[in-house]
């Protein structure tokens, strides 16, 4: 249950990512509520899922979510321009997320 916790916080952490970039800089209200709002429910599930799991992993693995997501949704979302160097960083934090997982008891 930690991990799929992890995973969702992982998952809002892109979604306020995504509110932040809207509010241009904090300047626009109702992005800048949802970009808080969004980060109130990725740090908690992140906190809930540290009760079972290491700091270490559950954090490392939030912020890997969180930035190859928010690199998806660039890509996608704000049709932002990516380099093969950048798929292959891309690939490479995806790579140390499914190594934290396999090399973590289960929680």
């Amino acid at each position: 249950m930690a991990w799929l916790l992890l995973v969702v916080a992982g998952l809002f952490e892109v979604v306020w990512a995504y509110f932040m970039k809207q509010s241009a800089g904090f300047t626009r209200l109702w992005p800048s509520v949802a970009t808080l709002g969004f980060m109130g429910i990725s740090f908690a599930l992140l906190g809930v899922s540290m009760k079972t799991l290491p700091m270490g992993v559950a954090y490392s693995v939030w912020t890997g979510i969180g930035a190859v997501g928010a690199l998806i949704v660039g890509v996608l979302v704000l049709h932002e321009r990516l380099n093969a160097l950048q798929v292959l960083a891309a690939a490479l934090i995806v790579g140390g997320l499914v190594l934290m997982r396999v090399s973590t008891p289960q929680a």
